[in-house]
C-alpha cells in the first residue's frame, strides 16, 4: 500500500473525491434546469457534445492506428539478441500471480522453463494466495526448477492482482522485472529483447510492453473478435502512441520494468482493477516513457460469454477508476502531461468508456426513428442533430470495422478479416459489460471479477513458439 501512503491522490481507494461529487451534482443540476426551461436546446447541446467526444475518440484511434501501421521504429532482430553477452545479463525477476488456477499452473511453469535466459539469473516468484491450497498443491506437484520461489500472499483485502504483485515486488531481486499471467506463453527471447530495448533506449524509459495475442484464436466467435481487437491494439494503436510520445496504458502482462523505477513509482495501485493502465499514465506524469518491444506473449482468449463479460466489465471498471483518479486535479494533470498527452488520455481512457455506454442508446433511438419514422422525435431533438448523430454513429462503426480489418495484416490472420464486419455486434457486448462495470463502480468498486482460465479446448501444443504466422511488430 505504498502508493496510498505516499501519494493518496493517485490511489483509487477513494472512488470519488468530494470535489468530483460536487461537480457531478452541479452538472446534473444544470442539465435538469436546462431540460425544465429549454429542453429542445438542452438536448441538442448534450447530444452534440456526446457526438464530438464519441466521434473524436474513434477518429483519434484511427489516426493512431495509421501512424502505428507506418511505424518505422527499430525492430530488434535475432542477430541483435544473439549478440548480447550472457555474462553481462542481470538478474531478471518474473512475477506470476496465480489464484484458483491449478489447471494451468503446470503449463505456465513449463512455458517459463523455455525462456532463453540463464537460469542462474532468473528470479521467478510464483505469487500464491495462502488459502488457495489447490493451486499451491498443483504448483508443488509440477516440481518447478530451483529458480522458482513460492511467495504466499496473506489473506487480506482487497484481494486483487496488483496487491499480490506489490507483495511480490518486495521480494524481487532483479534489476529488471516483468509480470506473466497464469496462462501466458511468452516468446523465449522476450527477456533478452527487453534488455536490449532498455540498453539502447532513453534513460527515461521505465517500461517496455510486449504484444499480447491468442493461441486459440479460431475457437469461436468470441476468440476471433478478441484476436482482432488485440492485434489492432498491440500491433497498431500502441506503436502509434509510442511514435507520438503519448501515454501508453499498459497491458496486464508482459510489461517489463526497471525495478528501481517501479518501486520509485510506488508499484501498482491495489485498489485499481486495471492497475496496468493506471501505472502507464502515472509513469507519464512522472516524466518517464513507456515503449513497445517486438515480442509476443500468447494467452488463452476467453471463449465463454459469461466469463468474457466478467473479464471485460473489470477492465472497463478499471478504466473508469483510472479516468476518475487522473481527473481529480484536471488542470494539474494538463500542466503535468501537456495538452497533447492530456487530450490523448481523455479520448483513449474516457472515450473508450463513453463509446460503450452510449452506443446501444444511440442505436436504439436511430433504429426506432428510421423504422417507425417517428417524427415526434424531431419535436424533442432538432432534426439536424439526429441526422448528424446518425452520420457520426455510422461512420464511427465503419471506422471500427476498418480498424479490425487492417488488424489482420501484420500477423497475416487473413482468415479473420470477414469477422471484422461483426464489430458493431461485438461493441454491444462491450456495452453490456460497461453497464455492469458502472453498477460495480458504485456497489463494489474494488471487487476483482476473476477470469476462469483453462477452459479452451486448445492446449499448449497448439502453439509452437516459432509460429510461422507470428508477426507482432515482430522479428
Amino acid at each position: 500500500f505504498q502508493l496510498l501512503a505516499r501519494s493518496p491522490a493517485y490511489s483509487a481507494a477513494r472512488v470519488f473525491t468530494p470535489a468530483q461529487i460536487f461537480i457531478g451534482y452541479a452538472i446534473f443540476a444544470v442539465f435538469l434546469c436546462g431540460i425544465t426551461f429549454d429542453w429542445w436546446h438542452s438536448l441538442a447541446i448534450l447530444i452534440t457534445l456526446l457526438n464530438l467526444f464519441f466521434g473524436g475518440s474513434v477518429l483519434f484511434k484511427m489516426v493512431l492506428s495509421l501512424i502505428g501501421a507506418a511505424d518505422r521504429t527499430h525492430q530488434i532482430t535475432k542477430a541483435e539478441v544473439y549478440s548480447i553477452d550472457e555474462q553481462s545479463l542481470p538478474i531478471y525477476s518474473v512475477l506470476v500471480p496465480v489464484y484458483n488456477e491449478p489447471e494451468v499452473t503446470p503449463i505456465l511453469i513449463e512455458a517459463l522453463s523455455k525462456l532463453d535466459y540463464p537460469h542462474e539469473k532468473l528470479d521467478v516468484l510464483l505469487l500464491l494466495e495462502e488459502k488457495d491450497l489447490e493451486t499451491i498443491q498443483a504448483a508443488r506437484a509440477a516440481n518447478p526448477p530451483r529458480y522458482v520461489r513460492f511467495i504466499y500472499i496473506p489473506d487480506s483485502h482487497p484481494k486483487t492482482k496488483p496487491k499480490a504483485c506489490n507483495y511480490g515486488l518486495a521480494f524481487a531481486r532483479g534489476e529488471y522485472l516483468t509480470i506473466y499471467d497464469a496462462e501466458d506463453i511468452p516468446d523465449p527471447d522476450q527477456l533478452k529483447k527487453a534488455i536490449y530495448a532498455f540498453r539502447h533506449g532513453s534513460p527515461s524509459l521505465v517500461c517496455v510492453q510486449a504484444a499480447l495475442n491468442y493461441y486459440n484464436r479460431n475457437e469461436n466467435f468470441l476468440t476471433r473478435m478478441f484476436t482482432l481487437e488485440y492485434s489492432y491494439w498491440f500491433d497498431y494503436l500502441l506503436p502509434g502512441l509510442e511514435t507520438l510520445d503519448l501515454p501508453i496504458p499498459l497491458g496486464g502482462t508482459s510489461n517489463h520494468f526497471r525495478t528501481d523505477r517501479l518501486r520509485e513509482l510506488g508499484g501498482w495501485d491495489p485498489f485499481n482493477v486495471t492497475e496496468d493502465a493506471d501505472l502507464g499514465i502515472r509513469a507519464s506524469k512522472r516524466g518517464y516513457t513507456v515503449g513497445v518491444v517486438n515480442s509476443t506473449t500468447y494467452e488463452e482468449a476467453n471463449c465463454e460469454l459469461r466469463n468474457w463479460i466478467r473479464q471485460r466489465s473489470r477492465w472497463i471498471k478499471g478504466y473508469m477508476q483510472t479516468w476518475l483518479v487522473h481527473n481529480r486535479h484536471p488542470l494539474k494533470s494538463l500542466k503535468t502531461l501537456g495538452l497533447k498527452s492530456w487530450l490523448a488520455y481523455q479520448f483513449l481512457i474516457g472515450g473508450t468508456v463513453l463509446i460503450f455506454l452510449t452506443s446501444p442508446i444511440l442505436w436504439l433511438i436511430f433504429i426506432y426513428w428510421i423504422v417507425t419514422r417517428a417524427y415526434w422525435l424531431e419535436s424533442l431533438i432538432p432534426g439536424w442533430v439526429l441526422y448528424i448523430s446518425l452520420f457520426n454513429l455510422s461512420i464511427s462503426n465503419a471506422l471500427g470495422i476498418y480498424l479490425n480489418m487492417i488488424a489482420v495484416f501484420r500477423r497475416r490472420y487473413y482468415q479473420l478479416i470477414l469477422y471484422a464486419l461483426l464489430n458493431p455486434l461485438y461493441w454491444q457486448l462491450h456495452s453490456i459489460a460497461a453497464y455492469m462495470a458502472l453498477w460495480q463502480l458504485f456497489s463494489k468498486p474494488f471487487y476483482w471479477e476473476k477470469t476462469i482460465h483453462g477452459i479452451s479446448k486448445f492446449t499448449k501444443s497448439y502453439l509452437p513458439f516459432s509460429e510461422k504466422n507470428e508477426t507482432s511488430r515482430t522479428a
